[in-house]
C-alpha cells in the first residue's frame, strides 16, 4: 500500500486515559492518517457505524462495556465487521491476548507504545485490508466475467440453433421434392433460404465481433471521416433488404459531417441499427437516419422508425447481455439478439453513449453520440 493511499485511511482511537490519547494521536497525525477520537465502548460503536473507518485501535480497559465486549459488537454488525481492530493493552498475559483474538481482533499493541511497533502494525494492517479489498473486487469481476461468459455461450447455442434449423428444413424440402415443385415454388424457397443465409451470417459477424471485444481484441483505431459517406454505403447496403417489405429508407446528413471515431465500428453500428429499424417496420413504413451536432463537440445520431415500437419496461433490456431481449420482426424475421449489445460496447469503445425513445406501436429512436472532428473538409483530403 503506498504513502499516498496510507494517508488517505482513518483510524478510530478508543481509549479513555488523555495521555495514551495525547501520544497516539500525535504518531498518528505525524504520519499523515485521519483520526477519530472515542473514549469509551458505546461512543466507539456509534462512531465505527457512521464513520466507516479504516482500522480501529481498541483499548481493553475502559468503563462501561470493556473492549472485548466492544470488539464482539463490533464483530457482528455488517456494517463494521471487516474493520480490523487492533487491541491497546498493558496485560501481558497470554490467556488475554488468546481472548482478544477470539473476539476478532487482529493483533494488539503493548503499552506503553513506541512509535516504530505501533506504525509498522498499522501499516501492515492496513495493506492487508487494502489487498483484501483488491481481491474481492477481483473476484467480484470475475465472477461476472464468468456469468457473462455462460450467458454469452447460451446465446450462441440458442441462435446458432435457430439460424441453422429452418435452413436445413428448406433444404431437406428442396431435395425431396424438386421434381415436384415449380419454378415459382423453387425460387421461394431459395429467397427464403437466402434471407436465413444473410440472418445467420449476420449473426456469426455479431458474435466474434462482440467476441473480439470481450477478449480485448479489437482494437480502437479512430479517424476523421465524413458520416454522410458511411451512412450511404449502408443505405444502399441495406437497401434490397427494405424494398422486400417496401420500406423507405431516407438519409438525411448532411454532407462533410465530420467526426472523429472508429470508422469500422460506426459501420457495423449503423448496420445494426438500420436492419433493426427495418425489422421492425412494417410493409410501406420508413427507416430514416438523421444527425445533428450537439453543443459543436458531439454528433448525435438517429436511426428512426415508424414500426411496432418497444414498451417502456423492455428498454432497458435492450443493451445488457443478462436481459438480452429479442422479438419477432413484422415478417416473422428472426434476431439474434446480440445486435444493441454490439452497439453499446462499439459506440463506448468510441467516447459516446446510445440509448432509445421509444413507445409500443409508435415507432422507435435509437440514438447515439460520435466525437466531432476538428478538421475542415479541406484539410482533411490534404
Amino acid at each position: 500500500m503506498d504513502q499516498t493511499n496510507l494517508q488517505k485511511s482513518t483510524i478510530l482511537v478508543v481509549d479513555d486515559t488523555p495521555t495514551n490519547l495525547s501520544v497516539l494521536l500525535d504518531y498518528l497525525n505525524q504520519s499523515g492518517f485521519k483520526t477519530l477520537i472515542a473514549q469509551d465502548g458505546e461512543g466507539a460503536l456509534e462512531q465505527a457505524d457512521f464513520a466507516r473507518p479504516d482500522i480501529i485501535l481498541l483499548d481493553i480497559m475502559m468503563p462501561g462495556i470493556d473492549g472485548f465486549e466492544t470488539c464482539k459488537q463490533l464483530k457482528a454488525n455488517d456494517t463494521t465487521k471487516d474493520i480490523p481492530i487492533l487491541f491497546m493493552t498493558a496485560l501481558s498475559e497470554t490467556v488475554d491476548k488468546v481472548k482478544g483474538f477470539q473476539y476478532g481482533a487482529v493483533d494488539y499493541i503493548t503499552k506503553p507504545f513506541q512509535q516504530e511497533e505501533v506504525l509498522m502494525r498499522i501499516t501492515t494492517h492496513l495493506t492487508i485490508q487494502h489487498q483484501k479489498k483488491e481481491l474481492n473486487n477481483l473476484n467480484k469481476k470475475l465472477m461476472a466475467s464468468n456469468a457473462t461468459k455462460d450467458k454469452f455461450f447460451s446465446i450462441i447455442a440458442h441462435d446458432m440453433r435457430s439460424a441453422f434449423t429452418p435452413m436445413v428444413g428448406y433444404s431437406d424440402l428442396l431435395i425431396r421434392a424438386t421434381g415436384e415443385l415449380d419454378d415459382s415454388k423453387i425460387t421461394k424457397y431459395a429467397e427464403n433460404m437466402k434471407l436465413m443465409i444473410d440472418n445467420a451470417h449476420k449473426l456469426f459477424k455479431n458474435l466474434l465481433d462482440w467476441a473480439r471485444i470481450q477478449r480485448g481484441a479489437m482494437s480502437y483505431k479512430p479517424n476523421h471521416f465524413d458520416l454522410f459517406s458511411i451512412g450511404m454505403s449502408n443505405v444502399a447496403f441495406l437497401m434490397n433488404t427494405a424494398s422486400q417489405k417496401k420500406i423507405e429508407i431516407k438519409l438525411d446528413i448532411e454532407k462533410n459531417t465530420l467526426c472523429f471515431a472508429d470508422n469500422n465500428m460506426v459501420d457495423t453500428i449503423l448496420r445494426n441499427l438500420i436492419s433493426n429499424a427495418i425489422k421492425f417496420t412494417r410493409e410501406g413504413g420508413t427507416v430514416s437516419l438523421s444527425s445533428k451536432i450537439d453543443n459543436n463537440e458531439w454528433i448525435e445520431i438517429c436511426v428512426r422508425d415508424n414500426g411496432v415500437g418497444i414498451a417502456p419496461e423492455n428498454q432497458e433490456k435492450l443493451f445488457t447481455i443478462d436481459n438480452k431481449y429479442k422479438s419477432q420482426g413484422t415478417a416473422g424475421e428472426q434476431g439474434t439478439g446480440l445486435g444493441l449489445i454490439l452497439c453499446k460496447e462499439l459506440v463506448e469503445k468510441n467516447g459516446g453513449k446510445i440509448w432509445v425513445t421509444s413507445q409500443k406501436d409508435e415507432g422507435a429512436n435509437f440514438w447515439f453520440t460520435l466525437k466531432k472532428s476538428d478538421k475542415t473538409e479541406e484539410t482533411l483530403g490534404a
